[in-house]
């Protein structure tokens, strides 16, 4: 029974963040969220597009995450980008903070999501791609593409018309 409440419901997702960077480790936190951002998230009214994650007395912060205000809260008035707070471990945020002093090293959210009622994202410890690496992966994926094309059209009979 406990493993239906941790079902996760995925709201955003970065796209652009596999092919900006290198993904070197995934963690998961919490989001210190008030309550018209929830309503926002639930409906799925958020962007994750140039949002980072930077260190701030000693705890993280997630900056640029887009969460439109929610319509019917007019008493209200939060800032759509504003800072928000978010949750770690003591031990992720040490090691966050040992990794993000190396050079090139950044933080930045792949997914929001639901997990058990509770607003999560999915933040990633991120070296940047230069122009080199991401036309190298751009020309791997089309031949990965026409590799599987390849092998997809070669094991079906072709279709004859009437004779």
């Amino acid at each position: 029974m406990p493993s239906a409440s941790k079902e996760k419901k995925v709201i955003c997702f970065n796209k652009k963040a596999s092919h900006e960077y290198f993904i070197e480790e995934v963690y998961e936190a919490g989001v210190a969220l008030l309550g018209p951002e929830v309503k926002s998230l639930r409906e799925g009214r958020v962007n994750l597009t140039d949002s980072y994650a930077r260190m701030r007395h000693g705890e993280f912060y997630l900056f640029n995450m887009d969460i439109a205000p929610y319509p019917f809260a007019h008493h209200a008035n939060l800032e759509p980008k504003r800072v928000r707070k978010l949750l770690l471990t003591k031990r992720e945020i040490k090691r966050l903070t040992g990794k993000t002093e190396e050079r090139g090293f950044t933080i930045i959210p792949l997914k929001v999501y639901f997990s058990g009622g509770w607003a999560k994202v999915e933040i990633a410890l991120a070296k940047g791609k230069r122009n080199v690496d991401k036309r190298q992966a751009i020309k791997d994926k089309e031949m990965k593409r026409e590799l599987d094309r390849a092998r997809k059209g070669s094991g079906r009979p072709r279709r004859r018309g009437k004779d």
